[in-house]
């Protein structure tokens, strides 16, 4: 029998609301400053068990390591570095200014490219 993808799984792919984007960049700079409880962070965010454990779950799945370590959460990277990876909300670009913003040669102006060269040819291919 195959198995069921969870819900938590499929949570790095979806895209993030501005407001939870907000909320996982304050999760990163408090759990910067040092090892913090649960019931701290989850005081400090205004969040319930149930969405710190979410929260937790989209900076993993985003390959950021959260430890924890004698009943406190440890991130075990620089900062800067877990901030980079944050899933970014959308946009609502159009298309012309995904264009605009692709003009470049860094891994970004290339990732970029690569998503409206996928779009541009899915509907070529489809005439």
């Amino acid at each position: 029998m195959a198995k069921k993808s969870s819900p938590a799984s499929n949570s790095a792919t979806k895209t993030v609301t501005p407001e939870r984007a907000a909320r996982l960049h304050k999760l990163l700079q408090l759990l910067g400053t040092g090892p913090q409880t649960r019931s701290v962070l989850m005081r400090r965010l205004s969040l319930d068990i149930r969405g710190f454990y979410r929260d937790l779950e989209v900076l993993r799945a985003a390959g950021i390591a959260v430890q924890l370590q004698n009943r406190r959460y440890v991130l075990e990277q620089d900062v800067d570095e877990a901030v980079a990876r944050l899933p970014f909300p959308d946009p609502r670009l159009t298309l012309g200014e995904a264009k605009q913003l692709a003009k470049g040669r860094t891994r970004a102006h290339r990732k970029l490219k690569e998503q409206i060269e996928a779009i541009v040819a899915t509907r070529a291919s489809k005439r």
